[in-house]
């Protein structure tokens, strides 16, 4: 394992402000500190900035966090650039995308932040990840943690750490060490699910059905060569979102995502996806 060093994960409003999402991404610098004003200035310093499907952003900041800081973990610096190339601009690069291979489809910014975060799990303490995120528990509804290519992700993890993870059985987003054959933990949202309706159990098998039958429409592919524009993705996204809120109850949705059931949910941002370069994704190792 290489020297540690600190990955920090920051935040700042998503395209649309009238949507409860943030934008996120990691460096391997304080911001707070070191502002450095350009990815050159970033490079220069022999730092490292991630865009995880966003572009440069010197500082971070939210209205309900000033300085968009959403945590920060020490983490193998060499494994975190082999999951997610640093320092590329995610939308020109196809080595700064992870397995995150086409945005909005694949995933979006809070997925892939959470790629190169995984490099802070390697140790006894689990992988850090942009949680904190204002719309991270919707996302990570449809998406997942670490984004719906879980094969690509399986082979990535493997190529990069000496860890062999399968595609857990029950649960299309879970990974579990080969050599475990209990079934994979749950993740974020399923543990938050569980222990909000822990009283409803009916409730939440229904939930947990819905969110595997999302994840499992989500990642199919779509008619036609071409990838599905954002308008086309925000529309798809929010019909499963709405099927959520239907499901649980306008109280339950509130507790659960921290939105209010009804609100327009744009995850995908056009811009992004309209800058996109059709790359192929790289070859596994």
């Amino acid at each position: 394992m290489a020297q540690p060093v600190t990955l920090f994960a920051w935040a700042i409003p998503a395209w649309d402000s009238e949507s409860p999402v943030d934008h996120t991404w990691v460096t391997s610098y304080d911001n707070r500190i070191h502002g450095y004003p350009t990815i050159t200035e970033v490079v220069g310093a022999h730092q490292f900035f991630w865009y995880s499907w966003g572009s440069f952003h010197a500082v971070g900041g939210t209205p309900s966090n000033p300085d968009g800081s959403l945590g920060q973990q020490p983490a193998d610096p060499a494994v975190a650039q082999c999951l997610v190339r640093p320092n590329l601009d995610s939308r020109t690069s196809s080595l700064a995308r992870g397995t995150i291979y086409h945005y909005g489809v694949d995933g979006v910014c809070h997925q892939l932040a959470n790629q190169v975060l995984y490099a802070s799990g390697l140790g006894s303490g689990q992988p850090m990840t942009v949680h904190k995120a204002r719309g991270y528990l919707l996302s990570s509804f449809i998406y997942g943690t670490y984004g719906l290519q879980h094969t690509a992700w399986s082979s990535k993890v493997a190529s990069c750490t000496s860890q062999q993870l399968t595609a857990g059985p029950a649960r299309p987003e879970g990974l579990r060490m080969a050599q475990d054959e209990t079934l994979p933990e749950a993740d974020e949202f399923e543990k938050r699910a569980m222990a909000l309706l822990a009283g409803q159990p009916a409730k939440l098998s229904r939930l947990l059905q819905l969110r595997s039958e999302v994840q499992q429409f989500a990642a199919r592919a779509w008619p036609g060569s071409g990838q599905p524009g954002a308008v086309a993705l925000n529309a798809r996204n929010q019909e499963l979102i709405d099927e959520a809120a239907r499901l649980l109850g306008p109280d339950d949705f509130r507790k659960l995502f921290g939105a209010d059931p009804g609100a327009r949910v744009n995850l995908v941002d056009p811009h992004i996806a309209n800058s996109a370069g059709d790359i192929p994704p790289p070859k596994q190792r």
